[in-house]
């Protein structure tokens, strides 16, 4: 059997699954005609958006999921992000976890000087009424529940939007929101 991949850019407001037993939820397969047995690597929770992984083979599920692959994220944040809670992300930080404390591991992260000029999101984030925000790229090599909304949290910066840029070299770049590319195999070099 021939396996099929592709790269999708998920929108707000989708679940990163096929099949749900919640009513009125969006899914994956209304953005595209993807091939039986079709399934997400990884998962970007309803709110969030940027590069998922689609594919037929379960084999490079594993791959891509492996702590070996950098996952790069830019989350906008409530507030100006200071110096200190940029270094307590790059240390690692507690969060919550299934009910336990768990100690994420040290990542990579910076402040981005200028927002990065994403489509506006289908629903708006706010205004500036409710003070500033600011963003931050987080690479993480881990991808437990939440994390990066987690994280900022934990650092007094919560996560107003989320998207996933970037998975091992595979760059978000400019595709647009629903928008689907399919590819021979995930070069993640």
């Amino acid at each position: 059997m021939q396996h099929r991949h592709f790269i999708l850019h998920k929108p707000y407001g989708y679940i990163s699954q096929f099949v749900s037993d919640k009513k009125k939820k969006k899914m994956l397969g209304e953005l595209h005609d993807f091939p039986v047995g079709t399934m997400a690597i990884g998962r970007l929770d309803e709110a969030s958006e940027g590069l998922l992984f689609l594919t037929t083979d379960g084999k490079m599920s594993e791959q891509v999921r492996s702590k070996k692959i950098e996952k790069e994220y830019y989350a906008q944040v409530d507030g100006l992000i200071t110096d200190e809670a940029i270094r307590e992300l790059q240390q690692g930080v507690a969060i919550g976890l299934y009910g336990e404390q768990y100690g994420t591991r040290p990542c990579t992260a910076f402040r981005l000087e200028t927002p990065p000029g994403f489509a506006e999101r289908s629903r708006k984030i706010r205004d500036d009424r409710h003070g500033p925000t600011s963003w931050v790229s987080i690479t993480l090599t881990e991808g437990k529940n939440r994390q990066v909304r987690k994280m900022t949290a934990a650092v007094g910066f919560p996560t107003l939007r989320l998207v996933r840029v970037r998975i091992g070299s595979i760059y978000l770049r400019d595709l647009s929101p629903g928008a689907v590319v399919e590819v021979a195999d995930f070069e993640l070099g």
